[in-house]
């Protein structure tokens, strides 16, 4: 069952197309990573998710229904996490969470107070106190502690110390456990490729890239390291391999992922004595579709 859908989304600001054609599915109780660079479109995807912008064309539904016109009913249904959360400065920590919880109205409190401990948080603190990192564990206890649907969550690690993020990354496995669906934008890749069963790469307004990290990986290269007992030779001359450096009678190159089979075939000829393949990461994917661009945005 399809919790989010989207066809043909498209958006503009003015002149300015935002999104473009954008298409994206996620299903219940699967966790989707959604990437890509500062201006991509992420969070324009997510505001429209929200009901906070308005569609130029295309069709987006959140469970079947529209999130412009329904997004009251909606919102009952979902969680929502920011990468940079403003509070009420005058209010402690407790009473905000208290104050989200209410207007969603289906609060546990056991899970609450768990979640304050995990979280490390001091409730009784005014948020005007807070740091950055303090702030978004607020927003992350009322959300967890919520009877949520759906957890959209825009870089919600932001700020936290890696004890923390090890702590979230443990309530997003636990909700994906209950059946719930997650969609996580994050820049934290390694965060990303441990969480997501998905992941969707958009880039200028378009998904250039959607599956799961097994599907991906075929798109890129695997990393060889292999020492054999007679110096390799001819190797260069094959279009499948990439990058090769050679020290003594040891290699190290990348391969084409559709070619692995002929370069081993290849190398046993020399009599390999040591092997190691490494198949790509999830940034590795990244770099592959942003190419120079990443060097000309930071990504979000």
């Amino acid at each position: 069952m399809s919790v989010i859908q989207m066809k043909d989304l498209t958006k503009y600001y003015g002149k300015a197309l935002a999104l473009d054609d954008l298409d994206l599915e996620v299903n219940q109780g699967e966790v989707l990573g959604f990437i890509g660079p500062n201006g991509a479109g992420k969070s324009t995807t997510i505001r429209i998710l929200l009901g906070l912008l308005r569609k130029t064309s295309g069709d987006v539904h959140l469970f079947g229904k529209d999130p412009w016109k329904e997004a009251v009913e909606l919102h009952r249904r979902i969680s929502y996490v920011p990468g940079d959360v403003n509070l009420w400065p005058n209010l402690t920590g407790g009473e905000a969470i208290d104050l989200f919880s209410s207007l969603r109205g289906d609060i546990d409190p056991k899970r609450r107070d768990q979640l304050l401990k995990q979280f490390d948080l001091d409730p009784t603190k005014k948020c005007r106190t807070y740091s950055k990192g303090n702030r978004q564990k607020v927003a992350l206890v009322a959300a967890f502690a919520s009877k949520a649907d759906l957890f959209i969550l825009d870089e919600p690690t932001s700020g936290l110390d890696p004890l923390m993020e090890a702590i979230f990354q443990e309530c997003v496995a636990e909700v994906k456990q209950q059946g719930k669906t997650v969609l996580l934008s994050s820049h934290i890749l390694a965060e990303v490729e441990k969480l997501c069963d998905r992941v969707s790469i958009i880039r200028q307004g378009k998904i250039v890239e959607s599956g799961s990290l097994d599907q991906l990986r075929h798109l890129t290269r695997i990393i060889i390291s292999v020492e054999t007992a007679q110096p390799i030779t001819g190797i260069d001359r094959m279009s499948s391999i990439h990058d090769l450096e050679f020290k003594g009678n040891k290699a190290r190159f990348q391969v084409d992922s559709s070619e692995i089979n002929q370069v081993l075939k290849y190398l046993t000829q020399f009599e390999v004595r040591a092997l190691t393949s490494t198949p790509p990461t999830l940034e590795e994917l990244f770099m592959r579709h942003y190419g120079e661009d990443t060097n000309k945005a930071k990504m979000s």
